[in-house]
């Protein structure tokens, strides 16, 4: 076989092989998980939710991340799963309120893995409608402390979010 020959033989079989620019791409995913990282950290703390009217506030200080109990008109919800009516709690005698309790302390059996959140492991943040009677609120802080949820803290709305 003359050089020549060998050359076109090489030339026809690196040409049946797929060129893939992977430089692109390389930079494309970079792109992708710096904007993934940067804005997982932008989110509030605090669901959103249309049932609550939270009372008004001149607070400075943003909202920590913690388990958020939401007390609206009818019902009580932890994580998003309802635990009790208010009809029910407001009409028990007793302080506790079982379905909230039974939630609690399920959430509370979670470990903390970094060290940095072991503050947050009993910390529970109150989201409670403003028309909300004191006593259901007391209830629901009694259920709390009951359960070891030391920390309580009222979520409220800055006047200038309006």
């Amino acid at each position: 076989m003359t050089p020549m020959q060998r050359r076109t033989e090489r030339k026809g079989r690196n040409q049946s092989m797929v060129d893939m620019n992977l430089v692109s791409l390389i930079d494309v995913f970079t792109i992708l998980i710096f904007f993934l990282l940067s804005s997982a950290g932008v989110e509030q703390a605090m669901p959103s939710t249309k049932a609550v009217q939270l009372p008004l506030s001149t607070a400075d200080k943003d909202p920590k991340e913690t388990l958020v109990v939401v007390v609206s008109a009818d019902e009580i919800v932890v994580d998003g799963r309802k635990v009790a009516a208010v009809a029910d709690a407001l009409a028990a005698k007793d302080d506790l309120i079982p379905g909230l309790q039974t939630e609690l302390e399920l959430l509370a059996q979670r470990q903390t893995v970094r060290a940095e959140n072991h503050d947050k492991e009993k910390a529970l943040t109150i989201m409670a409608d403003k028309a909300v009677p004191y006593r259901l609120l007391r209830k629901v802080m009694v259920t709390g402390a009951k359960v070891g949820f030391s920390d309580v803290s009222f979520a409220l709305q800055r006047k200038n979010e309006l």
